[in-house]
């Protein structure tokens, strides 16, 4: 099937909007604050590595408040297990203070003033916009880069590359779920070593289809 990159959106919208039905992240957190951290963690980790370590410090430490007030070897027991945890104890515990000595405790709802957090680059300012702000904007990660470009939605090396032009064909009321949709699909379905292509649902749209 030929179509043309709107096209295709119009069509991904269709089928995986039906596979995915309420799309959200896999990561488990209930404040902007916690999805934050959570986003930090999974960094190089899986969501599902970091929902097991964040069930543990979220309880006790919920907020930023909580999380400012420990100490760095405390954090770093919570997070051990998780790869380059110096680092990211680091930042957890530098995000949190500076939330606290500057934002009141509050997530700045702001791209400028998230990526001026310790650990925070645009993929994670951009998740914690989309995730816990509802803002139009698009996240991407590999599973994202991998998934756009294998099914013909752009030809980009980079990700910004991507994010702008997924952006340009995504309608502004879409976005947010597209996210989902291509992050899912790529986790699950078109994996990168292994792409499931012969129980795949998008396969008639594919610029490059495996067997197998």
């Amino acid at each position: 099937m030929s179509l043309r990159p709107k096209e295709k959106i119009e069509f991904l919208r269709e089928v995986l909007g039906a596979r995915y039905p309420d799309p959200k992240s896999e990561l488990v957190f209930s404040s902007p604050f916690q999805l934050l951290i959570a986003t930090i963690l999974a960094a190089q980790s899986t969501d599902r590595q970091v929902n097991v370590i964040t069930k543990e410090l979220f309880r006790a430490a919920p907020d930023a408040g909580r999380m400012a007030s420990m100490e760095l070897e405390e954090v770093k027991g919570y997070v051990r297990s998780i790869n380059y945890f110096n680092n990211k104890a680091k930042n957890i515990l530098a995000v949190s203070r500076i939330l606290m000595e500057e934002h009141g405790g509050e997530v700045p709802e702001s791209r400028e003033e998230l990526e001026k957090l310790p650990g925070v680059g645009r993929k994670t300012a951009n998740v914690v916009l989309a995730a816990a702000f509802g803002r139009p904007v698009m996240p991407v990660d590999t599973h994202v880069h991998r998934v756009s470009n294998r099914i013909g939605l752009c030809r980009t090396e980079k990700v910004e590359e991507t994010e702008a032009a997924l952006m340009k064909i995504i309608p502004e009321e879409w976005v947010v779920d597209f996210h989902h949709y291509l992050l899912l699909f790529g986790r699950y379905t078109c994996k990168a070593k292994k792409p499931a292509c012969r129980e795949c649902p998008v396969r008639e749209i594919c610029r490059n289809p495996q067997d197998t």
